[in-house]
């Protein structure tokens, strides 16, 4: 049974302009699930979208998301906030922003075990050093006193995994985590959040624009494009040869670290196109998704 379940998701400005259009995909307990597509393609709509956190100017139009089987668009915002808070967590794209500069890493941690959860301070306290050992953070003492300039950015992210995983949550959204990172670094952030996936037995659905990264850590894909589920599969399948003409030029797009003098592939004008009217056929109501 899929612990997440997206159902026609539709959400929209307030002009009516849509931003995602009729999403629907499931992340089974224990899954990782990739997002892919290019930049403004809706992944981190969808995201914002399960989490309750839309841009203002956006809405839900229509569709539902179900966690755990329960239907969180029927929910009054205090009780969406509550089923959220105990069973999903976000590790968003940049630590610095993320992480209040003005506050010490420490209160960051444990603010939601004690605000959200109940916990006692002491306990929640003892669970973030924990944590702090558990990603690799030497020193979790002194690191939960500094405050997060103090900080390199591959802590500061370390910091915002360990208070992602600190409730046990069933679900995390990992929104791009690794692309305010430098080379190095990204590879030992991938290599700890599946480590601590594994771990812990959380689902986790994993945006990101970077089909190298997906190679290495999900076991299946959605692509979107414009709003628009496209294709979705497998890891295997995808890499063995996508099933949609868009998903087959995506990934001829991507970066050989094989050939790091080669030149970039672009995505052919003629398969937008295509893509396009394909996405105006599926507005009339004329065109399904591949899904393999």
């Amino acid at each position: 049974m899929s612990f997440l379940s997206i159902r026609d998701l539709n959400v929209s400005l307030a002009n009516g302009a849509p931003l995602l259009r009729r999403v629907s995909l499931d992340v089974a307990a224990g899954e990782v699930r990739a997002l892919v597509g290019e930049s403004g393609a809706g992944k981190s709509m969808i995201g914002k979208a399960v989490l309750g956190i839309l841009p203002r100017a956006a809405k839900v139009t229509g569709g539902s998301i179900q966690l755990d089987g329960e239907d969180l668009e029927t929910l009054s915002p205090k009780a969406r906030r509550q089923r959220i808070g105990a069973r999903v967590a976000l590790i968003p794209q940049d630590p610095l922003t993320a992480l209040n500069p003005s506050r010490r890493v420490g209160p960051q941690i444990t603010d939601r075990l004690v605000d959200i959860l109940g916990w006692k301070r002491a306990e929640a306290e003892a669970r973030a050093l924990e944590l702090l050992e558990e990603v690799h953070i030497q020193a979790p003492d002194r690191v939960m006193k500094a405050y997060p300039h103090e900080l390199s950015g591959g802590m500061r992210q370390r910091i915002l995994i360990a208070s992602a995983f600190a409730a046990e949550p069933k679900l995390i959204i990992a929104d791009e985590p690794t692309t305010a990172l430098d080379v190095t670094v990204q590879k030992q952030i991938l290599k700890l959040i599946r480590e601590m996936q594994q771990r812990h037995g959380t689902a986790l659905l994993f945006v990101t624009h970077d089909l190298g990264v997906v190679s290495k850590i999900a076991q299946s894909l959605t692509v979107l494009y414009a709003g628009k589920v496209i294709e979705e599969t497998d890891i295997k399948a995808f890499f063995a040869g996508p099933s949609h003409a868009y998903s087959r030029a995506l990934l001829a797009a991507t970066p050989k670290y094989t050939d790091p003098d080669g030149s970039l592939t672009p995505v052919p004008d003629s398969v937008i196109q295509a893509v396009e009217a394909e996405i105006a056929a599926f507005d009339a109501g004329q065109m399904g998704t591949v899904r393999a």
